[in-house]
C-alpha cells in the first residue's frame, strides 16, 4: 500500500528526469566529436570507478545494491579500451555512439545517487519501504540497459574479449530489468509483528536487529539520526512510515537496553571503548526520534516532543498526536521548561554535553513559512478542469495527480482550491486515462486526513466503486488503494461497504495483478473490521478464493489471506463458510511451518473453527495438531500462545470425553 509515499524521488531528483532530455543533441565537427568523445569516456571511467569503490552495504537493500555495483563495475573494460585508442581513431567515433555514451553517463550518475542514498539513509525506513526501493533499482537497471542497447559494439573496433564480456554484462542488465527482486519475507513479517504486538517476542526483535544490522545502541543512535535527518530534509510526506518508524525505534531501543544496557551486543575491540555512555531516561527522549530532547514542547494532548520533530509532523498536514492518535485541539506548541531543566540537570550529573537547540532561523522558516505550493499553477489547472475539453481535463487531472504526490502542502492547496469535486466528476469519464488520473489524484489527496471527508462528501465512494467494476487495471488498483485510505475513518467503512465495494474488491482479488491483489486484500481486511462488512464479504464469495490462495504457498498471498480469514472467522457466518471449505489440514501445516505472524493467524482461525465443533476438533487431532500446537504454545507470539494453549486444552477434554 501507500504507493505514493516514497520520498526517494524527492531525495534524488535526478531519478525523476529522463536521461535523454538532460543533454540536448548538438552538431559537432569531427574534431569537436573527438574531444567530446574523450571527455565522455573519461567521465564514464571515473563514475564507474567511483561506483566500484563503494563500500559494502549493510541493510535490507544489500542484494539490490551489490548487484548494481557489480554489474556497473563490469562495464569498466569497455571504456578503458576505448580511452587507450589513438587520437586519430577517436575522430571517427560515430556521433550516435557519443550520444549513447552521454545517455549512459546520465543514468550512471543517477545510479550513483541511488547507491549513495541507500548507504546513508535510514535502514529501518528502507526495510519498511523495500518494495518501493526495489522498484527504483529496477527503474535504474532498465535505463542502463536502454542506454547500452544504443551502443553498437561492432562499430567501436573493440577486441573480441571485451566485446564478449560487454555482451554478457548487457545480457545481465536485460534479464535484471525484467524481474523485480522479491523482498525478504522474514524481515517483512518480523516488522509486522514488532509493529502490531505491544510486547513483541524477544526472538523476533533479536532476528530483526540482526537482519537490519542494528546490533548495538550506538547503531540505533546512528539509525535514529539518519531517519530524523531524512524527515527534516525530505519535501515529501512520509505517511504511515512516520508512525511505524517511531514504534519500531522504541521497541528495538527497549530490546537492546534489556539485552545489554551498557555494552554492545556484538564483539568489539574493548580497547576502542573509552567510556560507557549513560542510559538516557525514556522520558527525556523524543517519542518520534528517540534522541535526547533539546527543545521539548507540549502539544494539546499533553504529550511532549522535540520541537523540530513535532513541527515536521504538523507541517506534513497531520492533525493528530503521533503517540496517542488523538485529534489535536490546536497546533500551538508550549515549551516544557520543567522537563528542559530536568534534562539539563541529568546531563550535568552524568557528564553529558548539554544539548543545544538549533538556530531559530530554521525553526521560524519551518513554522511560519507560507505554503510550499504553486497556487498560480493550481489555479490554471483548475480552470482547465472546469472549462477545458477532454484532452485538457485529462492533462489537468494528470498534473493534479503529480502535485498531490509531491508534498503535503500541495494536497492542502488543491483541496482548498476546490479541485476535489471536479476530480470526482472525472471518475465517470468514458476516457480510461482520464479516469486513471482522477482516481490516482484522489488517492494522493486522501493521504491528508482533512481531505478524506471532502472526498467522501463529494460523492466519491460510489464512483470509485464503479471504477473498481469497470475501469482499467491501473484504475481498479488505485481505486482499491483509495478505498483503503478512506476506510481508515470508521464511518467510511460502513458507507464503502453499503456502496457495493466488497464484491468489486473480491473480483480484483481474483483477477488483479500481484499488486492489485494485495491492494484489494488490504482494503477488504480494513473494511471487515466493521461487523456488517464481514457478512457482505462472506456472502459475496470471498472464502473460496482465499482458501485457494492459502494452498498456493508460492503465490505470495498467504500473509494477506490468513489475516482476512482470522478476522472473518470471528463472525458466525464467516466461521461456517470457512469450515465448509475444509481448511484444517492446510491450517495445521501453516502452524507447523509458517512465519510467526502466519502461525498466529492460522492458530486463530483454527481456534474459531474448533470452538463448539467436535468434528473440526477431532479432525485437528487426527492431523496431529497437538504436537504443533504444543510447540506454538511455547515459542509463538503472545496471541499465538494463548490460542494454542486454549486449543490444547479443548483437545485434551475431547480425548477425555472419548475415553
Amino acid at each position: 500500500m501507500n504507493h505514493f509515499l516514497f520520498p526517494l524521488q524527492n531525495l534524488l531528483p535526478t531519478l525523476k528526469k529522463s536521461p535523454f532530455l538532460i543533454l540536448n543533441p548538438f552538431k559537432m565537427t569531427p574534431n569537436e566529436n573527438s574531444s567530446n568523445s574523450n571527455t565522455i569516456i573519461t567521465q564514464l571511467i571515473q563514475i564507474i570507478k567511483e561506483i566500484s569503490s563503494f563500500s559494502e552495504c549493510k541493510n535490507t537493500s544489500k542484494r539490490l545494491y551489490s548487484n548494481l555495483v557489480r554489474r556497473v563495475k563490469l562495464l569498466s573494460p569497455l571504456f578503458e579500451e576505448l580511452v587507450d585508442k589513438e587520437e586519430d581513431e577517436m575522430e571517427v567515433l560515430p556521433v550516435d555512439q557519443v550520444k549513447a555514451f552521454e545517455s549512459l553517463l546520465v543514468v550512471l550518475k543517477s545510479a550513483k545517487d541511488l547507491l549513495k542514498w541507500v548507504q546513508d539513509s535510514s535502514k529501518l525506513y528502507q526495510a519498511v519501504q523495500r518494495d518501493k526501493i526495489s522498484t527504483e533499482f529496477l527503474h535504474i537497471t532498465g535505463k542502463i540497459e536502454e542506454a547500452l542497447s544504443k551502443v553498437s559494439y561492432n562499430r567501436l573496433d573493440l577486441s573480441e574479449e571485451v566485446q564478449e564480456q560487454i555482451g554478457l554484462v548487457h545480457a545481465q542488465f536485460r534479464r535484471a530489468k525484467a524481474r523485480n527482486e522479491s523482498s525478504d519475507l522474514q524481515v517483512e513479517m518480523d516488522i509486522t509483528v514488532v509493529q502490531d504486538e505491544e510486547e513483541p517476542d524477544a526472538a523476533v526483535l533479536q532476528r530483526l536487529s540482526q537482519n537490519l544490522y542494528l546490533f548495538t545502541m550506538d547503531d540505533l543512535r546512528k539509525e535514529s539520526r539518519a531517519f530524523h535527518e531524512m524527515v527534516i530534509t525530505s519535501s515529501s510526506d512520509l505517511g504511515d512510515s512516520f508512525e511505524m518508524m517511531s514504534s519500531l525505534f522504541k521497541k528495538l531501543n527497549d530490546y537492546l537496553l534489556t539485552v545489554s544496557p551498557e555494552v554492545d551486543m556484538c564483539d568489539v575491540d574493548k580497547g576502542m571503548i573509552k567510556h560507557r555512555s549513560p542510559v538516557i531516561p525514556d522520558d527525556f527522549r523524543c517519542p518520534i526520534s528517540l534522541e535526547l530532547m533539546k527543545d521539548p514542547v507540549i502539544v494539546s494532548t499533553g504529550q511532549t516532543y522535540e520541537r523540530s520533530c513535532i513541527q515536521k509532523w504538523l507541517d506534513a498536514g497531520h492533525k493528530t498526536c503521533p503517540k496517542t492518535q488523538q485529534t489535536l485541539l490546536h497546533t500551538a506548541l508550549t515549551p516544557n521548561y520543567v522537563l528542559k531543566s530536568l534534562i539539563t540537570l541529568w546531563c550535568e550529573s552524568n557528564g553529558v554535553e548539554l544539548p543545544r537547540t538549533q538556530g531559530t532561523l530554521k525553526n521560524r522558516r519551518t513554522s511560519n513559512s507560507a505554503s510550499n505550493c504553486d497556487k498560480a499553477a493550481i489555479g490554471a489547472l483548475l480552470k482547465k478542469l472546469t472549462n477545458g475539453n477532454i484532452e485538457e481535463k485529462r492533462a489537468a487531472a494528470g498534473e493534479f495527480r503529480l502535485l498531490g504526490k509531491r508534498n503535503a502542502d500541495n494536497r492542502v492547496c488543491i483541496a482548498e482550491a476546490g479541485a476535489i469535486p471536479l476530480l470526482v466528476e472525472l471518475l465517470s469519464s468514458p476516457d480510461s486515462r482520464t479516469q486513471e488520473h482522477a482516481v490516482t489524484a484522489l488517492l494522493n489527496l486522501s493521504i491528508n486526513d482533512m481531505n478524506k471527508s471532502i472526498i467522501v462528501n463529494a460523492g466519491a465512494i460510489r464512483d470509485i466503486v464503479q471504477v473498481l467494476k469497470n475501469g482499467s487495471m491501473e484504475a481498479r488498483e488505485n481505486g482499491a488503494a483509495t478505498l483503503f485510505s478512506l476506510s481508515v475513518v470508521d464511518e467510511n467503512k460502513v458507507a464503502i461497504g453499503a456502496a457495493g465495494a466488497i464484491p468489486a474488491l473480491i473480483d480484483l482479488l481474483i483477477q488483479g495483478t500481484p499488486r492489485g491483489k494485495k491492494d484489494a486484500a488490504t482494503a477488504i481486511f480494513n473494511l471487515s473490521i466493521y461487523q456488517g462488512n464481514k457478512v457482505r464479504a462472506v456472502r459475496a464469495g470471498i472464502v473460496e478464493p482465499l482458501i485457494k490462495f492459502l494452498k498456493e504457498v508460492d503465490g505470495g498471498m498467504v500473509d494477506e489471506t490468513l489475516a482476512i480469514l482470522a478476522i472473518l472467522a470471528s463472525h458466525p457466518e464467516g466461521k461456517i463458510a470457512i469450515g465448509e471449505a475444509e481448511p484444517i489440514p492446510v491450517l495445521v501445516e501453516l502452524i507447523r511451518t509458517g512465519s510467526p505472524r502466519n502461525r498466529e493467524n492460522a492458530a486463530a482461525v483454527l481456534w474459531s473453527l474448533c470452538m463448539g465443533d467436535v468434528n473440526h476438533l477431532q479432525l485437528a487431532k487426527e492431523l496431529q495438531a497437538e504436537q504443533v500446537l504444543k510447540e506454538l504454545s511455547e515459542n509463538g507470539t503472545d496471541r499465538a500462545k494463548r490460542k494454542a494453549s486454549s486449543l490444547l486444552e479443548f483437545l485434551q477434554r475431547a480425548e477425555d470425553i472419548a475415553d
